[in-house]
């Protein structure tokens, strides 16, 4: 049971990070403009109100998991989502600057659920109903996306294998979400096999096209 809670609490903080990296974008462009003595308060309660709202939005996740179809329609959706996180091309991200406190805290907190729709529903999946490793995952990873981000984007972009591991980790959460789902379970009969074949279906297949997608975007944007 504890080996089984330890591996899902680290599930969960890999996919923060994995997800988490643009918060830390929005959170410089929105208190940029700042006086020097507000910035690390926007950064602080922003991010603090964030934190809030986002194991909230989790929790309520993770009991809507609970209702039938759900598992396999939010594991379908995160199929996609790992698939982007490789596919997707880079744009800059559109965050107006706050000229006051109150403001860059507005915009950090709206940016943060607008953007980590994709990280609520990735931790609901590894969560598995315990709300107690949602935030744990979420008091442990947030201040190192925040305090790290820098270190972690450019280790990002100088091994970009790093990201093929976090489309991974939430390809495999997608695979076990679908599974988990009971009608998925009465067609395939709890068979091994199938599900190991699910597995690397789903896995393999969001890498391979995941790459293949951002290999062809990176020729034409060379052309």
């Amino acid at each position: 049971m504890e080996s089984e809670f330890l591996i899902a609490l680290l599930t969960i903080i890999a996919i923060d990070i994995v997800l988490g990296g643009d918060n830390a974008v929005v959170i410089a462009l929105a208190s940029r403009n700042l006086p020097e003595h507000q910035r690390n308060k926007a950064i602080f309660f922003g991010t603090g109100l964030a934190i809030f709202v986002r194991v909230i939005l989790t929790i309520v996740a993770v009991y809507l998991l609970k209702v039938p179809y759900l598992l396999l329609i939010g594991g379908l959706l995160l199929v996609y989502i790992s698939y982007n996180l490789l596919a997707e091309d880079d744009g800059e991200t559109n965050i107006k600057s706050g000229t006051t406190l109150a403001a860059a805290i507005k915009t950090i907190v709206v940016a943060d659920i607008v953007m980590g729709l994709d990280n609520v529903l990735a931790i609901a999946g590894a969560a598995h109903g315990n709300i107690l490793l949602v935030i744990i995952g979420l008091l442990v990873s947030v201040p190192i996306i925040i305090w790290g981000s820098k270190l972690i984007l450019h280790f990002m972009e100088r091994f970009p294998a790093i990201v093929y591991i976090g489309a991974g980790i939430l390809a495999y959460t997608a695979a076990k979400m679908i599974l988990e789902e009971p009608i998925v379970q009465t067609w395939i009969g709890h068979n091994q096999m199938i599900e190991l074949l699910i597995y690397l279906v789903i896995i393999g297949g969001v890498l391979f096209f995941g790459w293949l997608s951002g290999r062809v975007k990176a020729s034409e944007s060379t052309n």
